[in-house]
């Protein structure tokens, strides 16, 4: 028996079943209605032979055209476009007619020619992964995780759909009008509570949301909720990372909810005979639920997209949700908690596009909440969070103007400069969003050159060692500043002469330089805004580099706010609130809910 060798495949042609393209193509030749059974399933580039290819595209325009498929406008369409000759002439179309005599098992044919298709994307797919293999550059890390998305992908969609005609998504959408006028359907997956449901439209496939709050809020508890109610309405299974609590104490959260018990006497076991009977049913419930819980406290990302990609594929796709508790405690692998931050959020947005489904973060709040009478927190509270006071000056990259930022809120179709860290060079950078955050303390931090800013304690500046909070910067450290902007005319700076310093001096081919604070000084309350710039998380303010939120990445930021926590007085006994503080596809505002800790437990207000 002779052995099977990497030489022999080599050699061999790839995978493909020829007679299989002649008679699809021969029956949507016989038969014009023969095209609406496959469209949807078999795309032009599953056709090994370029004239099937063509023709088959010859086939599909007149299609999506209204016009009628047979010998006489194929042959005209395709001699409309210089391929007639380049596909055999007529005679190859009368060949492809001639051995058919029937259309009716058309759709059985498709998957013979999309098998082998897939195949050879396969074999494509492995020559990639053969030359990331021989790549030593690259982290090993880097290249497993590349190597997975690739054969995932395929996994995912055997056969990819690529260019969709506008026709085929404006029916969809006129459906999806149709659901939305009947009330049958939400855009996005209902959380089952009614009023966020209303202004959110439910919670959008491939959304990155964050869900913030100081401790005791109930976060997790509101987050587990929603994880339940999509698990158990839709039937889509629930991805959970804690990274925080164990299996159990989840699990008897989620009991706790279900059977309406206390958690507390659930620890104890303090459960009587009559309460045995919905602890019971409780069980029975929660464990039909495609719910997945992995407690590994040391996650990274690649770990978690690993995890989510199998499951994805176990469930062919049907996945409602993957919940992260909590952000902060996610592993990255740098000592800059900061830049990590960033790439561990844009890293999340990445895989709820990838596998098509919501991803909610849990987040903490920094303590300057309990430090202000108002505690309702705002968008600056994300604990990695910093804003700047309203004259703080923007320039603009496209009209090369200079603007304060406070006038940047809610206008359209910026740009800015910001700083790319992977080749330390200011480039132009699209505005996602520009907000105001509120009154807030500010601080004046002054350099020897002169440059000034006004920003609040957690606002992060670029220094040697990475990103650095205002609050932990002090007199004599250095920061970046643009050496020059693109679309000005402003000489370069010679960084030999501003410092001497053998680190520094490494990077004078940079856009940057450095230069030394001389003062940080209190400067009381103003009023401070924030831009959420697109790709780089940083932009130039005074001339002076500076960094975004960590909200930069959400499509969503919901915060739990509950009065009775800090006002045990307060009229909200038992209410909390879902304050929906950035919301990139609607409005912002917020929800009253029903909440019972004693449960863990958030409820309809008219429940």
């Amino acid at each position: 028996m002779t052995e099977f060798t990497p030489d022999l495949a080599l050699n061999s042609l790839p995978p493909q079943n020829i007679e299989a393209e002649e008679i699809i193509l021969g029956s949507l030749l016989f038969d014009p209605n023969a095209m609406g059974k496959i469209i949807d399933i078999l795309p032009p580039e599953a056709f090994y032979v370029n004239a099937h290819r063509q023709i088959y595209e010859a086939a599909r325009n007149l299609y999506f055209q209204g016009q009628p498929i047979d010998l006489m406008t194929i042959n005209t369409w395709l001699n409309d476009h210089g391929l007639l000759d380049k596909i055999g002439g007529t005679p190859k179309i009368v060949s492809l007619l001639d051995r058919t005599v029937s259309s009716a098992n058309i759709e059985r044919y498709v998957p013979l020619v999309t098998e082998k298709y897939v195949r050879r994307l396969l074999i494509t797919t492995a020559q990639q992964i053969q030359e990331l293999a021989y790549d030593t550059t690259k982290d090993l890390d880097n290249v497993l995780d590349e190597a997975e998305q690739k054969i995932f992908s395929l996994t995912q969609a055997r056969v990819s759909q690529g260019l969709i005609p506008i026709s085929d998504t404006l029916i969809e959408t006129f459906t999806e009008i149709q659901n939305f006028q009947d009330q049958v359907a939400l855009p996005g997956i209902s959380t089952d509570f009614y009023d966020l449901d209303a202004m959110t439209g439910g919670l959008q496939r491939s959304d990155l949301i964050i869900i913030a709050g100081r401790p005791s809020m109930g976060k997790t508890s509101f987050a587990l909720n929603i994880a339940s109610n999509i698990a158990q309405k839709h039937d889509l299974a629930v991805a959970i990372f804690s990274l925080e609590m164990s299996r159990d104490q989840l699990v008897l959260r989620l009991l706790s909810a279900e059977a309406k018990l206390e958690s507390s006497r659930l620890k104890s076991g303090r459960i009587t005979e009559q309460e045995m009977e919905p602890l019971m049913a409780a069980m029975s419930v929660l464990s039909e639920l495609p719910i997945y819980i992995d407690d590994t406290g040391n996650l990274t990302v690649m770990q978690m997209r690993s995890e989510v990609r199998r499951l994805q594929a176990e469930k062919k796709g049907k996945l409602g949700l993957i919940l992260l508790d909590y952000l902060q405690l996610m592993q990255g692998g740098s000592d800059n908690r900061v830049q990590e931050l960033s790439r561990i959020t844009r890293s999340l947005k990445g895989l709820a596009r990838e596998v098509n489904a919501p991803i909610i973060a849990l987040s903490q709040l920094s303590r300057g909440v309990e430090q202000r009478t108002n505690k309702r927190p705002m968008l600056s509270d994300l604990r990695e969070s910093g804003c700047l006071s309203g004259d703080s000056l923007i320039a603009l990259a496209d009209t090369n103007t200079v603007v304060p930022i406070r006038e940047l809120v809610s206008k359209k179709d910026i740009t800015v400069f910001a700083l790319n860290e992977a080749t330390m060079k200011i480039e132009k950078a699209k505005v996602i969003n520009a907000f105001c955050t509120g009154i807030k303390p500010v601080f004046c931090l002054k350099t020897r050159l002169g440059r000034t800013i006004k920003a609040t304690a957690n606002h992060k500046f670029f220094t040697i060692e990475g990103w650095k909070r205002l609050d932990e910067l002090s007199v004599k450290d250095f920061i970046a500043l643009p050496r020059y902007l693109p679309s000005s005319e402003i000489s370069t700076i010679k960084l030999g002469e501003i410092v001497q310093c053998d680190v520094i001096k490494s990077l004078a081919n940079s856009d940057i330089y450095w230069d030394e604070i001389t003062s940080i000084e209190p400067l009381g309350e103003t009023e401070v805004y924030d831009l959420t710039v697109e790709n780089y998380h940083n932009f130039i303010a005074n001339n002076i580099i500076v960094h975004n939120s960590i909200e930069q990445d959400a499509d969503l930021v919901m915060m739990l706010y509950r009065d009775e926590y800090y006002h045990p007085d307060s009229v909200d006994q038992g209410v909390a609130e879902v304050i929906i503080a950035k919301h990139r596809n609607g409005p912002t505002g917020q929800v009253k809910l029903l909440f019972r800790p004693e449960l863990t437990q958030f409820l309809n207000m008219k429940n």
